[in-house]
């Protein structure tokens, strides 16, 4: 099976990482895609993410409502820091029998140049890119990169907003999956 590798903290997951799991499953020519929890962005600095127990539970209940998307917890057994490349190729050493490629919203390709073997992740597994609202990709894409579109469901909303908007007590209805807001209620996160 050729499998889309959607890797991200996922802190919350909200309904844009949900509508892109949804639709690179149906549309994106891929088998499966696999929500990779991941514990730690090496360029993401500054924010102690929620527990992993956690973001794996949110993320396992995007999965269960979008046909072939599964979670996994495989990135939360490697070491840290989480590099890409490094999950890609173990992921390929513990399921030979599987094509992965990687899945990312167009605001990563745009620093794909700071990622750690980023021409190695192009040319061994290759990268399917899903548009967002206001991040443009360039002209000239690189050999590997596979853009989804142009007609594809945008949702301009972030991890960050969903955790500022719940420490300031807001509703986030719409902006994440009911069951997912349902959790975050239940064990009260992202609380100051």
């Amino acid at each position: 099976m050729r499998i889309g590798v959607y890797s991200g903290s996922f802190d919350p997951i909200h309904t844009g990482h949900a509508m892109l799991a949804n639709y690179v499953a149906q549309w994106g020519r891929v088998d499966e895609v696999w929500l990779m929890v991941s514990r730690l962005n090496p360029l993401k600095a500054g924010h102690a993410p929620a527990e992993d127990r956690h973001r794996l539970a949110m993320a396992a209940l995007v999965a269960a409502k979008c046909r072939c998307v599964e979670v996994s917890d495989f990135e939360l057994s490697l070491p840290l820091p989480s590099y890409t490349y490094v999950t890609l190729c173990k992921l390929r050493e513990r399921y030979p029998e599987h094509e992965f490629v990687l899945v990312i919203g167009s605001d990563n390709l745009l620093s794909l140049d700071k990622w750690r073997n980023a021409d190695d992740i192009l040319r061994q597994f290759g990268m399917i890119v899903y548009p967002r609202p206001g991040y443009e990709l360039p002209d000239q894409l690189p050999e590997g990169v596979e853009v989804l579109g142009p007609d594809v469901p945008e949702a301009l909303v972030s991890s960050t907003f969903i955790r500022d908007a719940l420490a300031q007590d807001k509703d986030i209805c719409y902006f994440v999956p009911s069951e997912v807001a349902e959790y975050i209620k239940e064990n009260n996160l992202y609380k100051n």
